[in-house]
């Protein structure tokens, strides 16, 4: 398993609730991204978590890549950009699902408030008809899914993605952005605040942040072969709290069992 395939899991692990204003504004975020890609030429791609569906929309960047047969939008059954996808080169493709699995990590960590405030921005090299990588520029921001109150008519005056009032904790929607990188952007990959213009660097060392310290170092005992009553011991904690340490490590990783889960943590560099 890998870094996207815990990514699917966790975003299928989340229950939507019925009843709530989704369609009426998902044309006001359909209507965003086209803008995106109108505006700067970009090929933007709006994924639905709760139907598990894409509109692409393909803006004039997509015409040096040769996909979105000429631009215009379509609607695909999928969450992942499968065509986009072949264009990236391997090694920042296996990346950019590893980045983005940090970066829902971390909205999530966020007080509900705050969360559309964040976007990840990275360099990825994309594939042109000749066969040579060029330079991209890609942007991610996830949106949570909305409360009933956000269905008054003053929502729909608002020309960003930030939700007023309080938060799900479901993250509904996915933006990426994919454009032509055009000035020296200063690191491979990092989350930007837009409200006050922080940044802080993300590499595959983030991935250790999944875990808290704690729970890194319960699984690097598990994967010793220590028992729970061993690992409390050692730690100094009660045989209670390592169950629990289990438990979340365990959901966090999105896997059945401590084997997999040390198996998948050794992948991901996290122990």
């Amino acid at each position: 398993m890998d870094s996207r395939d815990i990514l699917d899991k966790e975003f299928a692990a989340q229950a939507f609730d019925d009843g709530q204003p989704y369609q009426e504004m998902l044309v006001k975020y359909k209507d965003l991204a086209c803008s995106y890609a109108v505006m700067e030429n970009a090929i933007a791609v709006l994924s639905d978590l709760r139907t598990r569906t894409s509109h692409i929309y393909y803006g004039g960047f997509s015409r040096m890549l040769a996909c979105g047969s000429g631009g215009g939008n379509i609607l695909v059954p999928s969450i992942w950009e499968e065509e986009i996808f072949s264009l990236i080169h391997p090694d920042d493709l296996a990346e950019k699902h590893l980045q983005e699995l940090c970066f829902f990590h971390f909205i999530r960590r966020q007080p509900k408030k705050n969360r559309n405030d964040y976007c990840l921005a990275s360099k990825l090299r994309m594939k042109a008809p000749s066969g040579d990588y060029i330079e991209a520029f890609h942007r991610m921001f996830y949106i949570s899914a909305p409360a009933a109150a956000d269905a008054n008519p003053d929502f729909a005056d608002r020309a960003d993605t930030r939700m007023h009032g309080q938060h799900e904790d479901k993250l509904w929607l996915a933006l990426c952005l994919y454009s032509p990188l055009i000035f020296d952007f200063p690191s491979k990959c990092m989350i930007i605040n837009s409200v006050n213009g922080q940044t802080r660097d993300l590499t595959q060392q983030n991935a250790s942040k999944i875990l808290s310290a704690r729970e890194k170092q319960v699984l690097n005992l598990i994967d010793r072969g220590l028992t729970s009553k061993s690992i409390a011991e050692a730690l100094c904690i009660s045989k209670n709290t390592v169950s629990r340490h289990r438990q979340e490590i365990l959901a966090k990783l999105q896997v059945k069992n401590s084997i997999e889960a040390c198996r998948i943590a050794k992948e991901l560099k996290i122990i």
